[in-house]
């Protein structure tokens, strides 16, 4: 069974950068979506950013457009989610997740839950003002 190990969470401050990393075991990049999804506390889960394997372009929430970066290494099975200029709003555990079967090509499809049959467990990023 594919299994996805979510790191990199920690403790930043607001203006700094942090890397996430979700590493795939069993898992073949070749047919795939992968995305990066968040939960604040008391709030409800929501989409951060995915990614196909379909060279389509990757799907970002507007919160995130233009700070963060999706990306994945198929040489290491393993999708990176680059932080940049977090601010406290970002505070969040952070989850990701697969689609192994990828009819629809749009990243944005995955986004929105759609597909998405594993998940890893999250990591947890704190934001400090």
């Amino acid at each position: 069974e594919v299994q996805l190990q979510a790191s990199g969470g920690g403790l930043v401050q607001a203006g700094g950068s942090l890397r996430l990393s979700c590493a795939a075991s069993r898992f073949t990049f070749d047919d795939y979506a992968i995305g990066w999804f968040r939960q604040a506390p008391g709030k409800d889960r929501e989409s951060v950013a995915c990614i196909t394997s379909l060279k389509t372009s990757p799907s970002y929430a507007d919160s995130v457009k233009d700070r963060f970066t999706i990306s994945s290494d198929s040489a290491k099975n393993t999708v990176y989610l680059q932080m940049n200029r977090v601010s406290p709003e970002d505070t969040a555990t952070y989850y990701c997740a697969a689609a192994t079967q990828v009819p629809i090509p749009t990243a944005l499809y995955y986004c929105a839950g759609y597909g998405m049959n594993y998940w890893g467990k999250g990591t947890l990023v704190t934001v400090s003002s």
